[in-house]
């Protein structure tokens, strides 16, 4: 298990999933049972701290790779497999996006923790055979995100590290504030697959906290929605930003009569972090800051004396690849571009990954 630092808590919320900011949950308030609603209106009951969980997303992984129980995952899907380890833990995906059943069942877990993206019918299937199955509600903001982190931590047992994990995400987060306070704020637009993230998006909230307006919720889409070309051209963005599975500029002249491509202003982001609502999603909010208001936030870091200095991770922490790209034009999609492409709204539109 990696490290917990002792801490004194000064106030336990009776749900034991909340903390107040910047407090650790003790131990005490990890006790088992523990029993929470989940999205599907289950009353689901861990009845002893978990030594064996399955994850179904890739967004469950990483948390719990972050909060520092990663040794406690024996299973996870193929899309976890970019963190540092997955390879000492059996994948349980089926074909394209469905889960292996069986391969979940023969894993023996004490918790499964399952997006909402995965089927009615495999999560009954699952708990009909007396698997413990907690299916999460939407993330549509980074409070979810934190809820969502803190409440992973207590299903398995794991408080001090998702309350650490939070705290470095609440201390990273104060320096892009800092950033940005009163700055001016240019226009963004992320493209993915001829997609854009609205409002109602955790994504949205992403591009505002890194000190931008999101041009796909001014011309008022919500949700995750196909971006025709009269957004492109009446938003104008001052900056493009995209993910690492097509990190090139979409092709015509409504894109390269932006002022993004006319300045040379594009940022790719790690699909891995802007795609997926998980404590990782601090570097791309960081990495956007910092490519709006590249002075402001070099100042803000300089300033800034976080208690946490890095990631709350001794293990399987990756280094952020996101990039700026100046200048990236035509066509090109990453290796999983193909099944993306066709399941991107259907994933996305929900944002449960």
């Amino acid at each position: 298990m990696r490290f917990h630092a002792t801490l004194v808590v000064g106030l336990l919320v009776a749900a034991a999933i909340a903390p107040a900011a910047g407090v650790a949950q003790s131990d005490a308030s990890c006790a088992f049972p523990f029993e929470r609603t989940d999205a599907t209106g289950t009353q689901v009951a861990v009845q002893e701290e978990p030594e064996r969980v399955v994850t179904l997303s890739p967004s469950a992984a990483q948390t719990m790779w972050e909060i520092g129980a990663r040794e406690k995952v024996v299973g996870a899907s193929k899309f976890a497999a970019y963190l540092e380890g997955y390879e000492a833990v059996e994948n349980v995906s089926g074909a394209g996006r469905a889960i292996n059943s069986e391969e979940v069942l023969a894993l023996e877990p004490d918790l499964v923790l399952a997006p909402n993206i995965v089927q009615n019918e495999t999560v009954r299937a699952l708990r009909g055979a007396n698997l413990t199955v907690y299916r999460f509600h939407d993330a549509e903001s980074i409070a979810d995100v934190k809820a969502k982190t803190r409440l992973i931590g207590r299903l398995t047992g794991e408080c001090a590290g998702a309350g650490e994990t939070v705290d470095w995400m609440d201390e990273r987060l104060a320096v892009v504030d800092e950033a940005t306070a009163g700055a001016d704020r240019p226009t963004a637009l992320y493209v993915f697959f001829g997609y854009t993230a609205g409002s109602e998006t955790f994504i949205h909230e992403m591009i505002e906290r890194a000190g931008a307006e999101n041009g796909a919720a001014a011309a008022e889409i919500e949700g995750f929605a196909q971006i025709s070309e009269e957004v492109v051209v009446d938003q104008n963005p001052d900056w493009l930003l995209l993910n690492s599975d097509a990190p090139q500029v979409p092709t015509g002249p409504e894109y390269n009569a932006t002022t993004a491509v006319q300045a040379d202003q594009v940022v790719v982001l790690d699909r891995n972090y802007i795609s997926q609502p998980a404590p990782r999603i601090v570097y791309p909010i960081e990495r956007m800051a910092k490519a709006f208001h590249p002075e402001a936030y070099a100042a803000a870091n300089a300033t800034e004396t976080p208690t946490t200095t890095q990631a709350p991770t001794t293990t399987g922490a990756a280094t952020p690849t996101d990039t700026v790209t100046p200048g990236a034009n035509g066509p090109g999609f990453g290796p999983l571009a193909a099944g993306l492409a066709i399941a991107a709204l259907a994933l996305l539109a929900r944002r449960r990954w």
